[in-house]
């Protein structure tokens, strides 16, 4: 067969990138296509995977870039997963997003990205907000329910380094609630940062490698810097895959970069295991269950770093409850719900309702009454976006695999003596930190 060499009129970064694909070896066969939910999005005729890596490969690279169809790819992996000559589909589209200028990413995505790296975070939260946010929600969770519980930020020598999502410190405060009670059941020694704070990687829905990596640094230098025993990996399922993949380039960078990690489901997994959480079935009896494969913590992850999570999950969540069904298809074959990729706050809210189509077929034919999942963007996307726009289909409940097990959990109190130093250490961070006690505010 003769050799295939990219159109000269290419600029020499983009052939000597698209080369290492070889796109010679696409068949044609439309595999990529026919699994792919873009596919026959209204406003989109006449666009498909197919005919995209055609056009890459005859050189119209502009003609692609210009275009919103890398932009309506989620990354969910399944046109790789299913391609005969196993072409990497998702990092071209992630390529041709990076060629677009900075100014004209859609939406608010690149402006997010430039709040990340100035800020700490995408929403540009000033740090005074943070911490006010953080001691007196971290209060009212003491008075509530679990007394003694406060945040620790910046706590030196900690087992465990947890980082907030934006979205839930600027509007889903209650939603953190759930990581906080099984932190406390556990009596974890966890911490979260003071700065650069952010969970989620905008950086790798635009296609900027650079602050994918830049984000990783500073996670990998503030574990460093409190001697921090294991990070747990962002719940955004592009925040923890992007994450891995700045740390993997900052690791080939210096191998003293390399740092302990663990995903939710892993810790999740060990808490119950062990024994240091304990777990109430029968509150969640009478209803039916079912999982999400998030394409980031599954496909995409098994993929590219040799370990998806499947197992794990459906195992969590089977100890909290008795009714369990899986979706079809499911693991590797699941469909995405629309989100990913930056779906979710893009402005392209109907093309992601149509990607999520299928994934509202699946849910109502697995009968179940409850979704998990363990995504950010997944769950917004299956609780908010999907009933909007197919309102008859969605009679079912959203819930966060955490939150599946906080709500199922058995809270043993803590004595007098751990509340007595809890309380002291929350005293004396929240003065150091100049954030005012309830007293104080009262004088």
């Amino acid at each position: 067969m003769e050799e295939f060499v990219l159109e000269p009129r290419m600029k020499d970064p983009v052939r000597e990138y698209l080369n290492k694909f070889n796109l010679n070896l696409c068949l044609t066969c439309g595999t990529c296509t026919n699994g792919c939910p873009i596919t026959g999005t209204p406003g989109m005729e006449g666009w498909d995977t197919r005919k995209v890596l055609r056009m890459l490969a005859f050189g119209l690279i502009d003609e692609v870039v210009e275009s919103k169809y890398p932009w309506l790819c989620t990354g969910c992996g399944r046109c790789v997963h299913a391609c005969p000559m196993g072409i990497d589909i998702v990092a071209i589209n992630a390529y041709m997003k990076s060629l677009r200028p900075r100014d004209q990413v859609p939406g608010i995505l690149h402006k997010g990205v430039l709040n990340a790296l100035n800020t700490g975070n995408n929403m540009a939260i000033p740090k005074e907000d943070y911490f006010f946010l953080m001691s007196d929600l971290g209060r009212e969770l003491a008075d509530s329910e679990c007394p003694g519980f406060y945040v620790p930020i910046d706590r030196p020598g900690a087992s465990i380094l947890f980082f907030p999502n934006s979205k839930e410190v600027f509007a889903d405060n209650d939603d953190m609630l759930w990581w906080w009670k099984i932190f406390y059941a556990a009596r974890e020694n966890w911490t979260i940062p003071s700065e650069n704070w952010e969970a989620v990687d905008w950086g790798l829905f635009t296609g900027n490698y650079e602050a994918t990596k830049t984000l990783a640094k500073r996670k990998i230098e503030h574990m460093k810097r409190f001697h921090i025993d294991r990070m747990i990996m962002p719940d955004c399922g592009g925040g923890s895959y992007g994450c891995r993949k700045g740390m993997k380039e900052c690791v080939l960078e210096d191998p003293n970069n390399l740092i302990e990690h663990i995903y939710i489901y892993d810790y999740l997994k060990e808490v119950i295991e062990t024994g240091r959480i304990k777990i109430d079935k029968s509150v969640n009896a009478g209803r039916t269950f079912t999982w999400h494969d998030s394409c980031k913590h599954g496909r995409e992850l098994q993929r590219s770093f040799g370990r998806g999570y499947f197992d794990e999950p459906r195992w969590i969540i089977e100890q909290c409850v008795d009714q369990f069904v899986d979706m079809e298809p499911t693991r590797m074959n699941n469909y995405c719900c629309g989100a990913g990729g930056g779906m979710w706050p893009m402005p392209y809210e109907q093309e992601s309702a149509w990607h999520g189509r299928h994934k509202v077929r699946q849910i109502k034919e697995s009968g179940a009454d409850v979704v998990v999942v363990g995504c950010s963007n997944c769950h917004d996307q299956t609780m908010k976006r999907l009933p909007k726009f197919y309102p008859e289909e969605c009679n079912y409940e959203v819930k966060y695999i955490w939150q599946l097990v906080a709500e199922s959990l058995i809270l043993e109190p803590w004595s007098d003596e751990e509340i007595e130093t809890a309380e002291a250490q929350a005293k004396a961070q929240w003065e150091a930190l100049g954030v005012p006690m309830d007293d104080e505010e009262e004088e």
